[in-house]
């Protein structure tokens, strides 16, 4: 396998730094939005430039651990209680965490993203209405085992915090689920899975519980 040398590799290793800064600082939670954004800042055009995620994410933790280590703690704790809050209040869905908020590098404007795994999106979608939530549909794709989905997406305005809903088959539970043909499986885990990591977080200083309400990582 080729290995960068030189300017490239100093390239890359400045994109990922810019870029792991952008999303820290600027709420930025897509890995591609603030490479892109990032290498623009540089003036590089040349995509063979651009670090892959896992660089990017090595960064952006250096960067927490720098500038804003017990704030940051405090504030995953909060969103995965936050989190975990509304998975009990879906759990007829088999909610599931996926994203930054699991990942513990989200930012302080980060939307909470959940799975959920359905016989009918419509039942999601009255069950939301029900609960008198501001709603904005869309599609998003997915890639579900090796085929191309495109998956209804549901962002949710509550006075707690803004979620996004990626709404999937029942039965595409047990598939891994991708954001590209060729990506990793995403890392998701259940309401039992997002309790076991608030068990080893630092405490959110006066973080409140969020008033929505299973548990299945379980």
């Amino acid at each position: 396998m080729t290995r960068d040398h030189g300017p490239n590799r100093q390239m890359r290793a400045r994109i990922a730094h810019l870029a792991a800064r952008l999303m820290a600082e600027d709420g930025i939670d897509d890995f591609g939005i603030a490479k892109r954004k990032a290498a623009r800042q540089v003036g590089a055009g040349d995509t063979r430039h651009l670090p892959d995620n896992d660089e990017v994410e090595a960064a952006l933790a250096s960067w927490r651990q720098l500038y804003e280590a017990d704030a940051h703690d405090s504030r995953i704790a909060t969103l995965r209680r936050t989190a975990l809050g509304m998975m009990d209040t879906l759990a007829r869905f088999d909610p599931q965490l996926v994203g930054p908020v699991l990942a513990g590098h989200a930012g302080r404007y980060a939307t909470i993203a959940l799975m959920l795994f359905v016989d009918s999106s419509k039942d999601v979608e009255m069950f939301l209405l029900g609960r008198g939530w501001t709603l904005r549909a869309r599609d998003a794709r997915f890639w579900v085992g090796d085929v191309a989905c495109d998956v209804p997406s549901i962002e949710v305005d509550t006075d707690a915090a803004m979620f996004e809903l990626a709404v999937f088959r029942r039965e595409d539970a047990r598939q891994p689920i991708r954001h590209s043909a060729d990506g990793r499986p995403i890392e998701r885990v259940r309401a039992a899975g997002v309790a076991a990591l608030l068990a080893t977080d630092r405490p959110a200083a006066a973080a409140p519980a969020l008033a929505l309400g299973g548990h299945a990582r379980g």
